[in-house]
């Protein structure tokens, strides 16, 4: 009875399945690469002024590619200032319906930057000006993948008169200039965090080791463009190691592979960030009670470091004078001479073995050193000890 039950079944299943087949056969919707696609036109966009700074946003409509049924889309906006879309950019947000709102500050912050590469600094605001769209379509799977050969145009559509304001954020001198090189095997996780100098925005220091395949710099600890090389400094004319600072393929790079105190110097022209870098000579100074005179004098030459020869080395200080009980009392200090500012504007000392820079904050606390002891730091690796 029960193998009776079962065969009965499974043909009821595979009458059932073929005729479900069969009817697919007849009703299947085939898919076909589109011809035409069509942008709506905005009612606003002969007789109407597009405000952007007052408004939303910009309202587009079109109609689904015709695919041979409704399918899942990829709308991308292109935006032009030419009516043959010679110069569109596609915004960087996509839609999946055919009524598509574009953010108005977005776009009136990419035709900012439009104009200004056409040559408008930001004095020639606001701007009244035809703006042009057309829209790219794509077909997807169900797991939003782009289906080859899916892709297609439409037609352009013009906004008459759009109201632009400038609409970049103000460009900012920046609070971290990081470098890396060759020193580090041109790692951003381990790249050198400029050291702010007191009491300044956008001037920075550091002892870096530059060889001939050289150093880049940035203010972001990453490879996203606005990495800095040879070309976009001006190495200044007051650097005492001027002639040794190369192009090397792109890079900052020394004909004379060594250590530098490295000083650069942020001024804004327009939206542009100018880099003017000094490369000195890479002293390194003890000051206070534990140098030869025992004084505040600046420059001591009893009070200097010596320098290594390669990236990995110590500076290592002038033994001790005398002992100092640190805390609240006298204590070891160092620091580089950055040109016109004092000493103290450019300090750091060591702790719990890391090199810990006062850069724009207050006095650093006092650490205690005996009399015939010595200072030793690495630059690269950020570390020190007394000993």
């Amino acid at each position: 009875m029960t193998n009776i039950l079962k065969s009965t079944l499974l043909l009821l299943f595979t009458v059932v399945f073929f005729a479900s087949c069969s009817d697919d056969n007849g009703s299947n919707p085939i898919l076909k690469s589109p011809t035409t696609f069509h942008l709506n036109t905005p009612a606003l966009a002969t007789n109407g002024v597009y405000d952007l700074a007052n408004s939303n946003v910009v309202e587009l409509t079109c109609t689904q590619p015709d695919y041979g049924f409704p399918a899942v889309t990829k709308y991308t906006v292109q935006v032009a200032t030419k009516p043959d879309m010679s110069d569109s950019i596609n915004l960087p947000t996509t839609y999946t319906t055919a009524k598509i709102q574009i953010n108005a500050l977005d776009l009136a912050s990419t035709l900012t930057t439009m104009k200004l590469t056409q040559g408008l600094t930001e004095k020639d605001f606001p701007v009244d000006m035809p703006v042009y769209f057309r829209l790219k379509a794509n077909q997807l799977t169900a797991d939003g993948t782009t289906i080859p050969g899916m892709e297609i145009l439409s037609n352009v559509v013009t906004l008459k008169d759009v109201h632009l304001l400038f609409s970049l954020p103000p460009v900012k001198l920046p609070t971290h200039i990081y470098v890396t090189g060759s020193f580090n095997g041109w790692s951003w996780d381990t790249a050198l965090d400029m050291v702010p100098v007191y009491g300044t925005d956008g001037i920075f220091w550091h002892l870096v080791y530059i060889d001939n395949s050289g150093i880049k710099f940035n203010t972001a600890t990453a490879w996203d463009g606005g990495e800095v090389g040879f070309a976009k400094i001006t190495v200044d004319d007051a650097s005492e190691l001027k002639s040794q600072i190369v192009d090397g393929g792109g890079n900052i790079a020394s004909n004379t592979p060594g250590w530098y105190l490295m000083v650069v110097q942020c001024t804004l022209d327009g939206r542009n960030i100018r880099y003017k870098v000094t490369f000195n000579k890479p002293n390194v100074y003890i000051m206070g009670p534990v140098t030869v005179k025992g004084d505040w004098s600046e420059l001591e030459d009893a009070a200097l470091m010596t320098v290594p020869t390669d990236a990995n080395g110590q500076f290592v200080s002038p033994a001790f004078s005398k002992s100092v009980p640190g805390g609240t009392g006298d204590g070891v200090r160092a620091y580089v001479k950055v040109p016109g500012f004092d000493w103290w504007k450019a300090e750091f000392m060591i702790f719990s073995g890391k090199i810990v820079y006062r850069g724009k904050g207050v006095d650093q606390d006092h650490v205690a050193g005996t009399a015939g002891q010595s200072l030793y730091l690495n630059f690269t690796n950020e570390t020190g000890e007394i000993k």
